[in-house]
């Protein structure tokens, strides 16, 4: 079941991200760290009623940010589409114990259908160019590839920018 996040649910969802940020890191891709993502950038998630969840059995197994808000290093970037109704995808995260299993797919699923019921001209996202799981997950579902971008405090390696045309 995909719900709305709520600010009880931080403290679990902080939980799964530790440990997708610790399977990364053993697998040497440098994507989260100590500095994010963190409890504050959840706190703004639920604020603006972007932050959802994936239950399995009553444990949150996975969350994903729908946001309408175009964060300021995305201004510069030659995107598809005109900067007027997008979305954007942050902080998709399934834990270790249930990935492999078609959660993202799903939490993608509802991103998409949520865009297209809202009328969203696309979907926005960013991914770690050093994770190459990302990257083909994102390009098989029909997301274009466009330019890096970089976040020092995250890595000296970019992110890549995609965008999927609703």
């Amino acid at each position: 079941m995909i719900r709305k996040g709520t600010y009880a649910d931080i403290d679990k969802i902080l939980e799964l991200t530790k440990a997708c940020a610790a399977q990364l890191i053993e697998k040497n891709i440098l994507q989260w760290n100590q500095h994010y993502p963190n409890k504050e950038v959840f706190v703004e998630d639920v604020k603006r009623n972007e932050l959802f969840v994936l239950e399995k059995h009553q444990t949150i197994i996975g969350c994903i940010t729908i946001s309408t808000f175009m964060d300021p290093f995305y201004k510069p970037l030659k995107w598809l589409t005109p900067n007027t109704n997008n979305i954007y995808i942050h902080r998709l995260a399934i834990h270790p114990n249930y990935q492999a299993r078609g959660y993202a797919q799903e939490l993608m699923s509802f991103a998409e259908s949520y865009a297209r019921e809202n009328n969203y001209t696309s979907i926005r996202l960013d991914t770690f160019s050093q994770n190459k799981r990302n990257l083909t997950f994102y390009e098989q579902r029909g997301y274009k590839r466009l330019e890096g971008i970089y976040f020092p405090k995250q890595s000296e390696y970019p992110f890549y920018c995609y965008e999927l045309i609703i």
